[in-house]
């Protein structure tokens, strides 16, 4: 009977949710709302539905359910057990034992880890990073998250607490940031920071725009040499490559892989963000690192939850 293991990536919309095998193939990929601003009783209803749609679909399959694994936003302890908090985009999501409920629903093992780190352990496991024991990994959208990877296991520091490579100082007195400090790459080179900072460009130069300010506009009026973009991007690319020969400088990865929606943006993209890396990274360091975009998408998550549930 072929092995699979129920993989689900929890978000603040939508919880996505398949099955996966060995080869990491994925079947009955599907999304649901996780009616996250609801409730954690709520979000743990979707979960069991999704699960259950699985197990159905593995039935008819005649496939055997080894484990679920998930990836969910805020801290995880270490054992990959109870969600502690951190995760500000589900009400109520705190200090949930959410590994017991599930076992004790499902009868079959349950892993949980951070979304971010999912994400990461998937583009080891089937994407970028494969046949990688050392690599930085970043996700930049709303916010930059990310993992590390060290001989080829995850390292999140002590009890699971650390990995926030957006929150790595970056400017001495700068802008405010949602985690209290100030200055922080996150504050500069998400996808947010780069709406923001064109969005008043543009208010300033009285640019009229009929559409809008997202990421996917901003990256458009850059090809068409629009210079707001351009300068917006440009500073975006450098914020982020200053980032990365910071962990360059530290890790010494053999990758850093660099994820999220505006990662899809083109060539050029990874390309501008490599070259203010490597210009500020320290060439011993370098030496032997690469900066590539992740090619996994919005599945990376899941695969990375199945390789933890094969682990098992």
């Amino acid at each position: 009977m072929k092995k699979q293991a129920i993989s689900i990536d929890l978000g603040g919309t939508a919880i996505k949710y398949t099955l996966v095998n060995e080869a990491f193939e994925l079947s009955n990929y599907k999304s649901i709302p996780s009616l996250a601003h609801e409730s954690a009783e709520s979000v743990i209803n979707q979960l069991g539905i999704a699960i259950e749609d699985c197990c159905l679909f593995a039935q008819k399959q005649e496939a055997k359910i080894t484990g679920i694994g998930i990836g969910t936003p805020g801290i995880v302890d270490d054992k990959y057990r109870t969600v502690l908090g951190g995760a500000d985009n589900i009400v109520g999501w705190k200090n949930i034992a959410l590994a017991d409920i599930l076992e004790k629903r499902f009868n079959v093992p349950v892993v949980v880890e951070n979304d971010a780190n999912m994400m990461a352990l998937g583009e080891l496991a089937s994407g970028a990073g494969r046949d990688c024991e050392n690599v930085v990994f970043m996700t930049v959208g709303t916010g930059i998250g990310g993992a590390l990877c060290i001989n080829g296991q995850l390292f999140s520091g002590h009890q699971n607490r650390g990995g926030e490579l957006g929150h790595i100082p970056l400017i001495i007195d700068g802008e405010d940031c949602s985690c209290g400090s100030v200055g922080c790459l996150e504050q500069y080179a998400s996808t947010s920071a780069l709406v923001r900072r064109f969005a008043e460009r543009a208010k300033e130069a009285k640019l009229k725009l009929d559409r809008e300010i997202n990421g996917e506009l901003i990256v458009e009026l850059f090809k068409q040499e629009d210079p707001i973009a351009v300068q917006s991007i440009n500073e975006h690319c450098y914020f982020l490559g200053r980032g990365v020969a910071a962990f360059i400088n530290i890790f010494s990865p053999q990758k850093v892989l660099i994820g999220g929606g505006i990662s899809e943006a083109g060539d050029f993209y990874i390309d501008k963000i490599a070259q203010t890396a490597f210009k500020y990274a320290m060439p011993d360091c370098a030496a032997n690192s690469l900066v590539e975009g992740a090619t996994l998408g919005n599945k990376a998550a899941c695969i990375g939850a199945a390789s933890l549930v094969f682990k098992l």
